[in-house]
């Protein structure tokens, strides 16, 4: 069957080519992504202010909280499922599937009893000044009703990729950015809703995707079958999912803290203005890293299932070429930062305050970008081989280990400065840990041949 074969090509494939297949689909489906959220924010400045782009950063920690969830969910279950399938074991991968998709209708009934209940507590624990907690809880309450339309999009999109269905993975991404950009204007400008009519075309699209994806699954297009049977939540599935997702979890969790501390430092040193100049950068740096994590996205799969198909030589290829890829993909946005930063202010503002104080700011915190490649690829790779322990370490690097403390610490010496000079320094402290890790393991990972591996195998198992 024709979806059986998607699966089946992650082992037989050039690498090359698996790569570019799996990789360009994720990486124009990330575009897409991020463009809706660039284009919110264009929208919501030119619309009703920088204020309310403060709102929106603002409140931007407690949808990074569900996409956190979300993400364990879905990157853990990609890596079980793709390990699955490469050992032939179909049901059991299903058996995956159907837990996951009962944990995410857990997660949605919490987002909506929390929307009505402490929201608005929430966003002043988050940092929301009086000016701009108005627009942060117009913004979450529409978006936290919705719970259910993002978490499932977000999880089952990694699960698709790791079936190798690169394509309709990408498909799941650009149908509700599209839908998004067209509602943006017409609940912003044309029914004059504001911020919430940001909101509220973010969860419409978010749930046309929702009824395009179990159409996938129900239609039996998937590699996947989803039974009722499936749906009994298995602890023993959620325990192995959460084990290899944890650091997925970490990750974007870590960004909601590390989100937290940024916002509250640079009111404390400087203003709301700072806030809205922070989420306009934020937008430019999710654009900019969407190339890197797509390569990682299209290598997790095809390392994921050659490891579990014991195929290590194909495994190895495809590392290497993956850190060649995101290295040149680095380097050449590190280069584009420094030298043009004001067209991307532009694009968000003619405020000649905000872009001065964009320029300024992006300058410092794009100086470490060109390593950031590494860190990346080396935290997908663990996860890929279902290695928690490094995937861990590595997430919690950059934002908890590094970058958060900077973040707290460096503004007392340097003012708001000091919040931008704390990413360069925590993504040069974050390459130097992804590459002893890397070098630490680079006889199993990178260099061993596949009888000693074997050797390797065998001798885990009697231990």
């Amino acid at each position: 069957m024709e979806h059986k074969k998607q699966s089946e090509k992650l082992g037989t494939e050039s690498i090359p080519k698996l790569l570019r297949d799996l990789s360009v689909p994720a990486m124009i489906g990330m575009f897409v992504m991020a463009l809706y959220n660039v284009v919110d924010t264009i929208f919501i400045s030119y619309g009703v202010g920088i204020d309310a782009v403060a709102g929106v950063t603002i409140a931007f920690p407690v949808m990074m909280i569900i996409m956190a969830v979300s993400a364990a969910m879905g990157i853990g279950g990609a890596s079980v499922i793709s390990r699955r399938l490469g050992e032939k074991r179909d049901n059991e991968a299903n058996q995956v599937f159907g837990t996951i998709i009962s944990i995410i209708l857990l997660i949605s009934i919490i987002g909506v009893i929390a929307s009505f209940t402490f929201l608005e507590e929430m966003l002043i624990l988050f940092g929301a000044s009086p000016e701009i907690l108005p627009y942060a809880v117009e913004y979450m309450f529409p978006i936290m009703l919705g719970t259910f339309f993002f978490s499932f999009a977000f999880a089952t999109n990694n699960i698709v990729r790791s079936e190798g269905n690169a394509k309709f993975a990408m498909m799941t991404m650009i149908i509700p950015a599209v839908i998004n950009i067209i509602l943006d204007p017409i609940f912003i400008f044309g029914l004059n809703m504001g911020v919430q009519g940001a909101a509220v075309a973010t969860v419409i699209s978010q749930a046309a995707v929702t009824v395009v994806i179990l159409r996938y699954y129900l239609t039996g297009k998937s590699s996947l079958t989803l039974k009722w049977s499936d749906l009994m939540i298995k602890w023993s599935i959620v325990k192995e999912v959460v084990s290899v997702g944890l650091p997925a979890f970490v990750q974007q969790a870590s960004g909601s803290i590390m989100m937290i501390a940024i916002n509250t430092m640079l009111i404390q040193y400087g203003s709301d203005l700072y806030v809205g100049v922070f989420g306009i950068i934020q937008r430019i740096l999710m654009f900019t890293v969407m190339p890197i994590i797509g390569v990682m996205q299209g290598m997790m799969p095809i390392v994921g299932y050659n490891y579990g198909a014991k195929q290590y030589g194909r495994m190895r290829e495809t590392i290497w070429l993956t850190l060649k890829v995101v290295i040149i993909s680095s380097v050449g946005i590190f280069i584009l930062m420094m030298i043009f930063p004001w067209i991307f202010m532009r694009v968000f503002t003619s405020d000649l305050i905000v872009i001065d104080a964009g320029v300024d700011a992006m300058r410092i915190m794009f100086l470490g970008f060109f390593v950031v490649g590494v860190q990346v690829v080396a935290g997908g790779l663990y996860q890929a081989l279902g290695k928690p322990k490094p995937a861990l370490i590595l997430s919690l690097s950059r934002q908890i280990l590094f970058l958060i403390p900077l973040v707290l610490i460096l503004p007392h010496f340097f003012g708001v400065s000091g919040v931008w000079m704390a990413f360069p320094i925590a993504d040069g402290l974050s390459f130097v840990l992804a590459t002893v890790l890397l070098y630490k393991d680079r006889d199993t990972i990178l260099v061993k041949g596949e009888e000693e591996l074997n050797q390797i195998e065998a001798a885990t198992l009697t231990n």
